[in-house]
């Protein structure tokens, strides 16, 4: 392997980093890199495992501190029943409950999800719809804080997830969308977004695992594999912080406008190939 495909693999990392926080869809961002330069490492589902293993411990290390509490006070409301703990036990519950539906739609239709991958023009409508959902919730404030979320709330919020599994349609987009639509805080939203994140990518990568490891060029691509996963890592951090900081903004508009004008420029000038 040569150096100029070893940075290629970095370069998909950038990619996979920077846009798997924002509401644009990192899978379909992948997909339309690999029909303008015909990159073959994007038909390796393994590298894909590899860069969202980086993603998720850039999402873990951001939020390291919250979710060690949520974890604590868990188990201490189990143990002790004290108030103090209950706030974060019930999250603890409703980002479970809002995994569900992903979990077992993406189970039970995986094979389907997939071959509809790689169908470029679907990631142009995807887009197109990405657009639209931000349009509409851009302007909103919401009321409700991490403590108000409630059951309903968190199930509608799965569902949100589960149209997300469609190719090119946002995770962190349909979240988001679907808990402003239910009255969150833009910054309650983001976070309850990203907590929604780390469980469904632990479970992506838990499926995928066996593959990897029985992968035969698995000694051949290791440098490529790590760079990819570093560079996913060290982006996905940095386009986190970032993006966290357009939700309070209320900037959601501007990532409405670029999916309309990708999701055009893809229907138009991209061909299946």
């Amino acid at each position: 392997m040569n150096i100029i495909e070893v940075l290629q693999y970095v370069f998909l990392g950038i990619v996979q980093g920077f846009t798997e926080p924002i509401p644009v869809s990192s899978s379909g961002h992948l997909m339309i890199i690999k029909e303008l330069f015909n990159f073959d490492m994007l038909n390796d589902m393994n590298f894909e495992i590899v860069v969202n293993f980086g993603s998720f411990i850039a999402i873990f290390f951001l939020y390291r501190k919250e979710i060690f509490k949520i974890i604590t006070d868990f188990f201490n409301f189990i143990k002790t029943k004290e108030e103090r703990y209950k706030e974060n036990y019930k999250y603890a519950w409703l980002i479970v409950l809002a995994t569900i539906p992903a979990g077992i739609f993406g189970l039970l239709f995986k094979d389907k999800i997939e071959a509809l991958s790689g169908n470029i023009k679907l990631i142009g409508i995807a887009l197109l719809i990405t657009c639209l959902a931000l349009f509409l919730i851009k302007d909103e404030k919401g009321k409700k804080e991490k403590k108000d979320i409630t059951v309903l709330d968190s199930i509608i919020v799965g569902f949100f997830q589960v149209i997300a599994l469609f190719p090119g349609i946002s995770r962190s987009g349909a979240t988001i969308v679907g808990a402003t639509s239910r009255n969150m805080k833009r910054e309650t939203a983001v976070n309850y977004s990203f907590m929604l994140y780390l469980p469904i990518s632990v479970a992506t990568m838990i499926l995928g695992v066996k593959d990897l490891a029985g992968a035969s060029n698995l000694s051949t691509l290791a440098l490529p594999y790590t760079l990819g996963m570093i560079a996913s890592m060290i982006v996905t951090y940095f386009s986190a912080k970032w993006f966290i900081n357009v939700m309070k903004k209320g900037k959601l508009g501007y990532f409405s406008l670029y999916c309309l004008i990708a999701g055009i420029l893809v229907i138009l000038f991209l061909e299946q190939k």
